[in-house]
């Protein structure tokens, strides 16, 4: 079976599978929370400065930050999605590692960096916390049991990163003013908000089929 065609059909089962888990979709916010740490990221190394940061139950979230014109708006709005698809190529390489010891303190530093200096108030705060608490539960409840709650994490993220860029694909046909990153990349290049929402969705599924490549190698 042509590799491309196995992780698509892989990654759809896993994400069929995930969703029967109760409060998966609570988790999934996870995918969230590295996507705006990614504009977060890069606006401040682009010498700009973040102001806040909005988790949303729905999954969605906003990064509030002042950036000088030139190429850094351009650069901050491709780093969301491109960051959250890399991510889970990094949680599959840990996984594949044997390292999700390391994987979770990771996730779990992360987590607590956004909650200490970029999330002020609102839903994003109290899902922060009960998030660090869980993840510690589980990092200490033993090897088995911390394995199997990393492996849930990275496959919940590895479909968030690729559902999320089909989900703005579909906005920039149906409505491409409110497309997010891909609209406001619209707004600052010559190609219109559907390119780049393909763009993200194919670097996205690139991503995947290497992180899948970890697991299948791990097992």
């Amino acid at each position: 079976m042509n590799k491309w065609l196995k992780a698509v059909l892989f990654l759809a089962v896993a994400a069929f599978l995930t969703r029967l888990i109760p409060f998966s979709s609570w988790f999934r916010i996870l995918d969230t929370m590295i996507h705006e740490l990614g504009h977060a990221f890069v606006t401040l190394l682009m010498s700009g400065r973040v102001l806040s940061i909005e988790l949303n139950p729905d999954h969605s979230g906003v990064t509030y930050s002042v950036l000088t014109a030139g190429w850094g708006p351009i650069i901050v709005s491709l780093a969301g999605y491109i960051s959250a698809s890399l991510f889970a190529i990094l949680m599959f390489y840990l996984y594949a590692k044997k390292k999700q010891e390391q994987g979770l303190l990771l996730i779990t530093g992360l987590a607590l960096v956004m909650l200490i200096f970029f999330v002020r108030s609102g839903y994003g705060v109290w899902w922060l916390g009960i998030f660090i608490v869980i993840n510690l539960i589980f990092y200490f409840l033993g090897v088995r049991i911390r394995n199997f709650y990393y492996l849930l994490l990275a496959f919940l993220c590895l479909e968030e990163s690729v559902v999320g860029p089909l989900s703005l694909g579909m906005r920039a046909l149906t409505a491409p003013g409110h497309a997010g990153d891909a609209t406001n990349l619209a707004n600052l290049t010559f190609l219109p908000a559907i390119v780049w929402a393909l763009l993200f969705f194919l670097f996205a599924l690139w991503c995947a089929k290497v992180a899948l490549q970890f697991f299948w190698q791990k097992r």
